[in-house]
């Protein structure tokens, strides 16, 4: 009877599975991969959303370069990250590396040792990557969506090569032309995205997202993505370099290659990097990779590094004397690489007047501007500038930039990020400014640099005390994460160091056991930081010059002959190519009648070669009851910026106490702002 039951039963209901249903795999797992691949390795869903006071959560990877196979003539980075192959095409070692590394130059030039190493990727992966191997592809998209599955919100993909390593290493399959590797590079970060979207059926699915705007990283970021912002990180950018001192571009040049890097989606990027450029003069590398980099500057420049002692607490890396004998042998007959004076340590090159005219563009289009690798002296003007006009767009992302300028980068509302050290020292860096953050309220942020060859946290050890243990969860708490594999290999931090972008995670994880909870909760906030940032940037209007055209008189000005005026007038006239100079005397002062009283706020003095060592900025209702608003007695000349609040008044005085040098005082230009 039960059996009778049963079958009538069959009939009507149709077949009973044999099993439960499978569970829904979530929107954050593709519908297929590529055959073969790596493992993810980690468990739950992406959280989606913002805090409670609306803020995006998650990390920030401030300078990344997962294109870098592209550049530098396409064979010193080896292996793909991605392929429609999968990983066994992707991560493939360069064909002059077979069959044991023997003609891997760059390889020994970078880690030291005879480049020797098994060649063989896929499945085995034996000898790389490897936080010490810096010719091998570290990016590969597994590893990135790893690192996004364990918390990281905003990845800036920055767009690398240099035409002079290009120009000398053995081994390549295309143009040297920097711009033409930059233009391959965001073609295939597109191509990237586009391959990714596909595994997720169809564009737009993916949650790789390249944007082009803060607003558009937030509503990525929202949907539980990964907004990855396109930067630039070239030696010569438009073709600005220079050669015996001389500019090999113009400003036509810089316009159209702005315009061109932001048509291809290009937010941030720098104006220097590794050689003294037209824009800028570079922070040195130090040891024997800064005189084989120095020996590049040479051959591209026909200039070696100048130095000269620092006149502030602020200093470039110390070049050193050291030898780069492969290097070396690349001068000319003759022609050797000079010795530098261990207390000179700052690049004579700063901003230069191009270099000036590109800062501008970038303001002009909203894109922002990153400082590190300028030189002492190039950085320090940049900030003048960019504080002259309160324009926030500014990144430090890898710590190359000295660290007495972080407060003028938190002040105009810039952000800061460090380098992928290892968990000890990363967690101690954080811990030299997180008083400034506290004071800033702004999150951190880290650089990996990964294909930057750079290097990259080697191994804790595995025995030792405070191991990472396997499985951790996430920052936020909802995701569970295990040791990644990648074929036949099984990468754990404490034995292997940050090998490639798939340990992000598990350095995380390293820096929260060593260093606490305080930095990761503020590298946690990074991205929020990141993209205010950026949208200050994008809201910038440039501030209204009250005194352009204003009234002006003076104590005195200096005469020479009846065809040349430096009346007062001349430093409110709109023109850099005059100026006010007074009598050559300590107590001296301009006056500017702004014509109504009116809210002020900030005024900028761009100083020609006489300036004020000492001097006040003084604000009067009636022009003759006085009060200092700012003073200095540690004027440098140059472009200065003063900042107080905001004061109602008609008449503005700047005020000389005493000279900076042997004549009087000379402006150029004179600007006074209510924002």
């Amino acid at each position: 009877m039960v059996s009778l039951l049963l079958a009538v039963m069959a009939l009507v209901l149709g077949p009973m599975p044999s099993s439960a249903a499978e569970p829904d795999p979530g929107w954050w797992t593709p519908t297929a991969r590529p055959t073969p691949d790596a493992q993810i390795d980690v468990t739950g869903e992406p959280f989606k959303g913002t805090d409670a006071q609306g803020r995006v959560r998650g990390f920030v990877d401030a300078h990344d370069h997962i294109m870098a196979n592209e550049g530098f003539g396409g064979r010193l980075i080896c292996g793909k990250p991605f392929s429609e192959q999968g990983v066994a095409d992707a991560l493939k070692d360069c064909p002059e590396h077979y069959p044991d590394g023997s003609l891997a130059i760059f390889d020994f030039v970078t880690k030291g040792g005879d480049g020797k190493h098994d060649p063989t990727g896929w499945p085995t992966f034996k000898d790389w990557p490897a936080h010490d191997s810096l010719t091998h592809q570290q990016n590969y998209y597994a590893g990135i969506e790893r690192a996004w599955r364990g918390g990281q919100r905003v990845l800036v993909n920055d767009l690398v090569t240099n035409g002079v390593i290009c120009s000398v290493y053995f081994f390549k399959d295309r143009s040297c032309d920097e711009m033409t590797a930059i233009r391959l590079e965001a073609k295939k970060s597109y191509d990237m995205q586009a391959f990714i979207d596909k595994m997720y059926g169809g564009p737009g699915k993916g949650w790789f997202r390249i944007v082009t705007d803060s607003a558009q990283a937030r509503e990525v970021i929202e949907q539980g993505k990964l907004a990855v912002v396109l930067g630039v990180e070239t030696s010569e950018p438009f073709g600005c370099k220079q050669i015996l001192d001389i500019a090999q571009c113009s400003k036509e040049d810089i316009d159209r290659g702005l315009d061109e890097l932001h048509e291809l989606g290009v937010s941030s990027m720098f104006l220097c990097h590794k050689f003294d450029n037209a824009l800028c003069g570079v922070r040195f590398d130090s040891g024997a990779l800064g005189t084989a980099i120095n020996v590049g500057q040479f051959l591209s420049t026909g200039t070696f590094w100048k130095t000269e002692t620092c006149p502030g607490p602020q200093h470039d890396n110390p070049i050193g004397n050291a030898v780069a004998a492969e290097a070396e042998k690349q001068l000319p007959k003759g022609v050797t690489v000079p010795s530098y004076a261990s207390g000179a340590q700052c690049n004579t090159r700063g901003l230069t007047s191009l270099g000036e005219y590109a800062v501008r563009g970038l303001m002009k289009r909203h894109m922002m501007l990153e400082v590190d690798h300028m030189s002492v002296k190039a950085a320090g003007q940049a900030f003048d500038l960019l504080e002259s006009e309160s324009y926030p767009g500014v990144i430090s992302s890898h710590s190359w930039m000295d660290l007495g300028w972080t407060e003028r980068l938190y002040k105009l509302g810039g952000f800061a990020a460090q380098y992928m050290n290892g968990s000890a020292a990363f967690s101690a860096e954080a811990g030299r400014t997180d008083a400034l953050r506290e004071k800033y309220q702004v999150g951190y942020g880290y650089g990996t640099d990964m294909n930057g060859v750079g290097g990259w946290p080697g191994p804790r050890g595995g025995d030792t005390p405070n191991p990472v243990k396997y499985p951790f969860r996430s920052t936020d708490g909802g995701s569970v994460i295990d040791k990644q594999i990648t074929g036949e290999r099984t990468w754990d931090i404490n034995t292997d160091g940050a090998a490639h972008y798939g340990m992000v995670p598990d350095w995380i994880e390293d820096i929260r056991i060593v260093g606490g909870q305080k930095v990761v909760d503020d590298l946690f906030t990074g991205a929020e930081s990141y993209l205010r940032t950026w949208g200050n940037a994008e809201k910038y209007k440039s501030g209204v010059n009250l005194a352009s055209g204003a009234a002006a008189s003076a104590s005195t000005s200096e005469w020479w002959n009846p065809f040349v005026s430096f009346a007062p007038d001349k430093a409110v006239d709109g023109d850099k190519g005059t100026r006010w100079a007074s009598e050559w005397e300590d107590d001296q002062w301009l006056q500017i009648d702004l014509g109504s009283a009116k809210p002020v706020k900030r005024v900028t003095l761009d100083w020609e070669a006489a300036y004020a060592k000492s001097y006040r900025i003084e604000l009067s209702q009636d022009g003759k009851n006085w009060q200092t608003a700012w003073s200095t007695t540690a004027g440098d000349g140059g472009l200065d910026t003063a900042w107080f609040a905001r004061t109602v008044a008609r008449y503005v005085r700047i005020h000389g106490l005493e000279r900076g040098t042997k004549w009087g005082y000379s402006l150029q230009e004179v600007g006074v702002y209510s924002d």
